[in-house]
């Protein structure tokens, strides 16, 4: 699975790219920008179509994404962009360990927590996933709907 995927439990509010996919939100935590919803609706659809496609794999990727986005940001938004430290070890990357955060989050909702074979079977882009629809912060409706797209649980 690649970067540029739109989930399925993603298609009712993500699907049309009025609000921003995970891959792209991915994408932003590799780079470092800050991309709010206002900004992101200023973008046209191709706009959006390239964000989610756009490679942010390799180094020299990373860098041409941000810099990309950051001229979007200010063309499309008039706006200039702003930028958030981008953490040197992200818990997404970790396969040795399942996050405490998500296991505590499946403890809360009574549901078996995901093993470490199965972390370990994911994509780094759907840990990340996991983890951000696993915040406290965060609207957690989806959570349920992504372990059962990346069958972690049962329909």
């Amino acid at each position: 699975m690649g970067f540029d995927t739109v989930f399925d439990f993603e298609l009712d509010f993500a699907g049309t790219l009025q609000c921003i996919p995970m891959a792209v939100r991915y994408k932003l935590d590799r780079t470092g920008v800050k991309l709010s919803l206002p900004q992101w609706r200023r973008f046209d659809a191709e706009d959006r179509r390239d964000l989610v496609l756009r490679p942010c794999g390799s180094a020299a990727e990373v860098r041409q994404y941000r810099e990309a986005l950051a001229a979007l940001i200010t063309a499309r938004a008039d706006e200039a962009p702003k930028f958030l430290p981008i953490e040197p070890a992200a818990a997404w990357e970790n396969i040795n360990a399942v996050p405490e955060q998500i296991t505590a989050y499946e403890k809360k909702l009574g549901i078996e927590p995901i093993t470490l074979g199965q972390w370990q079977s994911l994509s780094a882009l759907q840990r990340f996933t996991l983890l951000k629809l696993s915040r406290d912060s965060h609207d957690n409706a989806n959570f349920i709907p992504a372990l059962k797209e990346f069958n972690l649980l049962s329909a």
